[in-house]
């Protein structure tokens, strides 16, 4: 064989280690946290190491005690996660909302210091969250939005905003001119061409902006403890997620439970928008 023939085999075949190792590197710790979640304690604690259980041993009843209310003498996830889907799913909503056309404004419109807003978005994130905590908390205590989902949406939302706008605006900068010419010749306004054209050409920068955003606003943790402390009926998941690892009482088997549920919507969203992540709309969408 050549030297050409070797080295392609050779790689051929690394490439598939390495494939599996990082799979492994990345299912692994998630698998583990499955496996104890439907352990017994007991079992655990006999043989924590063990990669496996026996269908003898599978049980459920730690996701039936996280699910359960409080006052059932469960942990209320159940409540836990309409909260945080409601603050996500309205976080990733307005945030969109405001960030398609200022995004749009950023990429198409010549104004003073347009080449500069990008800098001036990213800089938000110089601040770091404790040093905003504190007038926010007294700012919102004053406008009696303390232990209340809506403040914690606003908050969320002026957090994920300029970093919207900044990754909206490098994907309609690469959408061609000629689309949007051809539409204004054609009579449409500059609102019926951003919502007609560039939106759905847009499809997979929204998703995945909307994907992170909702990451964000489903994992927070700070400004969840520091509004909604003094709200239990108000948690998020993240803060029941801390109490039970907080818990002296809690099993560690439950505590898996709550992050198994902390973790499977957001996989589940993933896996449902991968076609419009991967997929190029726009390809072929300039004729000329």
């Amino acid at each position: 064989m050549s030297r050409a023939q070797v080295e392609e085999r050779t790689f051929a075949v690394l490439r598939w280690v390495v494939i599996a190792l990082l799979a492994v590197i990345t299912l692994f710790p998630f698998y583990y946290m499955l496996l104890l979640s439907v352990k017994p304690i007991d079992q655990l604690l006999l043989d924590p190491g063990r990669l496996w259980v026996t269908l003898s041993e599978l049980t459920f009843d730690t996701y039936r005690n996280v699910l359960q209310s409080v006052d059932d003498g469960g942990q209320g996830f159940l409540r836990m996660l309409g909260n945080s889907a409601l603050v996500a799913l309205a976080t990733v909503a307005l945030t969109l909302l405001a960030s398609v056309p200022g995004a749009y404004a950023v990429s198409r419109l010549r104004f003073l210091g347009g080449r500069q807003v990008s800098a001036v978005f990213l800089a938000v994130y110089l601040f770091p969250s404790t040093l905003l905590a504190v007038p926010l908390f007294v700012m919102f205590a004053k406008m009696g939005l303390q232990g209340s989902l809506t403040g914690l949406i606003i908050v969320y939302i002026a957090q994920t905003v300029p970093v919207s706008i900044y990754m909206l605006k490098n994907y309609f900068v690469t959408i061609p001119k000629s689309v949007e010419e051809a539409a204004a010749l054609d009579g449409c306004s500059r609102t019926q061409i951003l919502r007609k054209i560039v939106l759905p050409l847009a499809a997979p920068s929204l998703m995945a902006t909307g994907l992170y955003v909702f990451m964000i606003a489903w994992n927070e943790f700070l400004f969840a403890l520091l509004f909604l402390a003094a709200a239990p009926d108000q948690w998020t998941v993240s803060l029941g997620l801390q109490q039970l690892a907080n818990g002296i009482e809690v099993p560690k088997t439950v505590l898996m439970a709550g992050s198994v549920v902390l973790t499977i919507p957001v996989v589940v969203l993933f896996y449902a928008a991968e076609r419009l992540l991967t997929e190029g709309l726009t390809s072929g969408a300039d004729k000329s």
